[in-house]
């Protein structure tokens, strides 16, 4: 008698493309049609790849957020950001901010001065995060990650890397302290390997690059701009690079987030992510009335995405 595989991957969705901040274009899993929240993860966009010809490149002018975090992975390029506390940094190739908005701030994420003069490669993640209700209104922080302290996990047979962004994989654990328990995983593999998530922890599994990848007891195939959700039970979940047309296997890579669900309400308008109706409301008076502040600069930040805007249109570009 043959026993039956238990499936772990329940849902399979594909990456809608969105035009979002300053008219940059997002691959955007979830949310999606079928997929509107995967708690404690509001939100997954894909940031190119894409190539920027001199005075092209677009970001995220001035905006507001309000009661979760927002954490942006930079494979390529660099985006500049300020706020309305005062803090303002560059995110070059490989960082990781983690940003918690907490009770309020006006953000702006744009192109760097480099990135804007020279153009060039950008490519990129954001991802958004729940806060349980006692941190929503928490001082906003600000954790700025450098690729050299993002440590890398290494299977015994060389074949797969795993860059620890939150959470741990075997011995390797994360720098980053986040509000409820993370996993942000950048798996890279050639073969096989089998990864331990938490039970209680909802998982999700995203192939940002080209090669295809097996996950899970039943071996489901995910293909670029495609979203696996997982149910996984404590049981270690299986990724394997599928073979080429030449019987080969390229590099598969995909991020892995998981998180133990918070279970609260949650209300939600634009950049506001609250627990009622009521909070929302508060937020938009609050930010009407200045109270989240606000950043020097922001109309000549508003004039060069209006040139790159129109730049791109005339070489034809979106």
């Amino acid at each position: 008698m043959t026993s039956k595989i238990l499936k772990q991957v329940t849902r399979i969705v594909t990456a809608q493309r969105k035009r979002e901040g300053g008219g940059f274009m997002v691959r955007r899993p979830l949310p999606s049609g079928s997929v509107d929240y995967a708690d404690p993860f509001l939100m997954l966009d894909h940031l190119g790849p894409v190539f920027y010809g001199p005075g092209e490149a677009v970001g995220a002018p001035d905006h507001p957020h309000r009661g979760f975090e927002t954490v942006t992975y930079m494979l390529e390029g660099e985006f500049e950001h300020h706020d309305s506390h005062g803090n303002h940094g560059i995110l070059k190739s490989g960082w990781v901010q983690w940003m918690t908005a907490g009770s309020g701030v006006i953000h702006s994420e744009m192109p760097s001065d480099k990135q804007l003069k020279e153009g060039g490669n950008f490519h990129g993640f954001q991802i958004w995060v729940n806060l349980p209700a006692k941190d929503k209104m928490i001082r906003p922080r600000y954790q700025d990650v450098p690729p050299e302290n993002i440590p890398w996990f290494e299977s015994s047979d060389k074949q797969t890397k795993i860059k620890v962004i939150a959470g741990e994989v075997e011995d390797v654990t994360a720098n980053i302290d986040t509000h409820t328990p993370i996993y942000f995983l950048d798996l890279r593999t050639t073969g096989k390997y089998s990864l331990r998530i938490p039970e209680g922890m909802d998982a999700m599994v995203y192939n940002y690059h080209p090669a295809d990848i097996f996950i899970g007891n039943e071996k489901a195939k995910i293909s670029e701009s495609q979203m696996a959700v997982l149910k996984h039970q404590g049981e270690p979940v299986a990724f394997e690079a599928a073979e080429d047309a030449e019987g080969g296997k390229k590099e598969a890579r995909v991020l892995i987030l998981a998180g133990t669900p918070i279970k609260e309400e949650v209300a939600r308008y634009g950049p506001f992510v609250m627990n009622t109706d009521e909070e929302i409301n508060q937020a938009l008076v609050d930010m009407r009335s200045g109270s989240f502040g606000s950043i020097p600069g922001s109309s000549e930040r508003m004039r060069k995405t209006d040139e790159a805007n129109n730049k791109r249109r005339q070489a034809g570009k979106q």
